[in-house]
This record gives structure tokens, sequence and C-alpha cells, in this order.
């Protein structure tokens, strides 16, 4: 049996002492990171935003096996946002539908959560009307004409099933439950309020597909509410990403459990606060981009020479050489190594120890 064919169901319950350390120390966490923000400059917080919507955005994706194109998203959400940064690329609907949700989850967090507003979330994930190759119903709640809606794994014929959602003739009422439970101004803790909406959007699972990319801008709606703010410095889809297995393994055993549902907030909760510690090395990034800006700022660079020395001031894989530059450029070698031997006389890159057919070049950031 599953939590939602429970008599009590939806009346969860969970143990306020066992939690309170737990809350005590994500709602800490908070503070601090919102202070720092709020004394950093304008231009490390506006990179700060940019760094934690893209990853909420390519990481909630990810749960799900899809791949979105990271410079997409960026180039996307700074569009939408007027943020300006260099070597933005066009993005495909794909993306720009993603990023039209989360950014309306986390820019709008004070209006309200509607059937429609849902609708139009679902609409913006799927804009061919389809999940991959298959035709889905977009834009409402699913009808389960080909099934019930479950969770597997396994080979075709030998699947496993994890998890059971409620039948589709269920779904109308079960949502206005919810809506009218999230929209109702509860003496609730917030951080409290966002483990319950996950868990619960989660369980109903009211469409065809994509439930998991709006159970987490749900989350970070309230996220957003808890924290008064649209500004978004942590990224919970991300660390969800990186605990992905541990994530579904306590969701199952909760919607196979009783409606005490201590188990999971004390996972959401510290989950929640892994994702506060990893904000902290994303400032310290940051941090180290904004003052190299600023020691060149009176250097004229090209398109190209931003777009690849910002990758080098974030996670650029391996080494960087001629063929490389050309490469992520789209330019011809000649024109690649013109570029680097600017920037090395500027004092912004450095070539490595070696040479020949092995020469390469770091950023130089003292």
């Amino acid at each position: 049996m599953y939590i939602h064919e429970l008599e009590a169901w939806p009346n969860f319950t969970w143990d306020d002492k066992t939690l309170s350390e737990k809350l005590g120390r994500v709602r800490h966490n908070m503070g601090l990171i919102l202070g720092q923000m709020n004394a950093a400059g304008f231009k490390q917080r506006e990179e700060t935003l940019l760094k934690t919507l893209t990853l909420d955005v390519t990481k909630s994706s990810a749960i799900e096996g899809e791949i979105l194109n990271t410079e997409q998203v960026r180039s996307s959400i700074a569009r939408r946002l007027g943020i300006e940064v260099a070597g933005m690329i066009i993005s495909d609907r794909r993306v720009d539908g993603v990023v039209e949700m989360m950014l309306d989850a986390t820019q709008k967090f004070n209006l309200l959560l509607t059937a429609d507003r849902l609708y139009g979330w679902h609409s913006s994930l799927f804009p061919s009307g389809k999940s991959s190759l298959n035709k889905i119903i977009v834009g409402n709640w699913r009808n389960d004409e080909t099934g019930p809606m479950q969770v597997v794994s396994g080979p075709l014929g030998k699947e496993l099933v994890h998890y059971q959602a409620p039948d589709a003739k269920q779904v109308p009422a079960e949502m206005d439950l919810f809506l009218n439970w999230f929209n109702d101004e509860q003496h609730l803790d917030p951080v409290i309020k966002a483990g319950i909406a996950h868990l619960w959007f989660v369980t109903i699972h009211p469409f065809d597909d994509g439930n998991g990319r709006i159970t987490r801008a749900i989350t970070d709606l309230q996220l957003a509410k808890a924290d008064k703010s649209t500004q978004r410095f942590y990224s919970m889809s991300a660390q969800i990403e990186k605990e992905r297995n541990a994530y579904y393994d306590i969701l199952e055993d909760t919607q196979k459990g009783n409606l005490d549902i201590t188990g999971w907030l004390a996972w959401f909760f510290d989950c929640l606060d892994r994702s506060m510690d990893n904000t902290v090395d994303v400032l310290e990034k940051i941090s180290i981009r904004t003052r190299f800006w600023d020691k060149h700022q009176d250097k004229a660079l090209n398109t190209r020479q931003k777009k690849v020395t910002d990758m080098l001031l974030d996670d650029f894989f391996g080494s960087l050489n001629v063929s490389k530059w050309a490469k992520i450029t789209k330019s011809s070698t000649d024109t690649a190594l013109r570029d680097i031997r600017d920037l090395m006389s500027k004092g912004v890159l450095a070539q490595n120890e070696g040479g020949g057919r092995n020469t390469s070049y770091s950023i130089i950031l003292n």
C-alpha cells in the first residue's frame, strides 16, 4: 500500500524534536549566504544568480536523464534577466521552455500556484507535444489511457514497479487539495513546507511526463518564499543530481511507508544544507572571476577571447591549446594562435612548460 492509499492521506506528521537541529542549521546557513551576497558587489551577485539558475535548470533536467546544453541555458537565462555576458548563443525552444518555467517559479514566487500556471509550465517543457518520440497530454492532467502511472526499472517484460501514482480520475481532486494547501498561509516553517510540497506533488504525479522537473520548480518557488528573495544563490537540484540514487531510494521508502515523514524531511534538510555548502565554492570562483575582470577591465578583448577566458575562469576541462581554442570558437588555428598570443601580451595567458605539439596555456590569476 502506498501512502496516497492510506485513509488519513494526506495528513502528514513529523517529529519536530528530531528535525529541529537540522532545520535550525539550514535556516542559519540561509541567512549566512544571503548576508554574504548582500555584502557582495552587484556584478558578483549577478554572476552568482546566473550560475545558480544555470545549475538549477541543467541539473534538474539531468536527474531525468535529459542533458541540456549549458551554454544555451546560460544564454537563455541571461537574455531573460537582462544580464550581459560574453559569447551568448542562440538557445533552442526546448531550453527556453525549461528556463521560462524556472524563472516563473523563482522570480514570481509571490504569485498563487494554480492549475493553469502548472499547465503553462508543462507546456513550456514539451513545446512539441511529445516526450522523446511519444505524444503525450500537454498542458493538462494525465488520463492514464495507456495504463496506470508507474515508476519502473528493468528490461521490458521484467519491469520492477517502484511506485504507482493515484488513478487519473483522482488527480483533479488531489491537485485541488494540494494547491489549496500550498497557497494557504499556515503557521508552518516555509522550509518544512518546501519539503512537504516536494513529496506531495511528486506522489500525485499529475502529468504524463515532466513531474520531477515541475516538482523541483515548486520546491524552488517555496524556497524563494523562505528566503523572501528572487535571488537564488544555492541549487537544490544540483545537489539532488549528485545524490540521485539516495534521492530515489528515500522517495520510494517514504511512499511505501506511513504518513510520518520525519525521515523524508530529515533527508531533505540535509540535502538542502549540503547544497548551501557548495555555494561557498561557487562564491569563491565568482569572487576570483570578479577580481580578474576588475584587474583587466582596461584590456580590449574580442568576443572569442572573452568567451574562452570566461570558460577558463569557470570549470574548464583539461588544458588549453590552439586546436581546442579553434574548436571552441569555431575559428581557424591561425586565428586561434593570434588570439592566444594577444592575450599573452596583455598578461591574461601564460604558456605552460613544454612545447611543440604539447604546447598549452593557462590563465594568470595573480
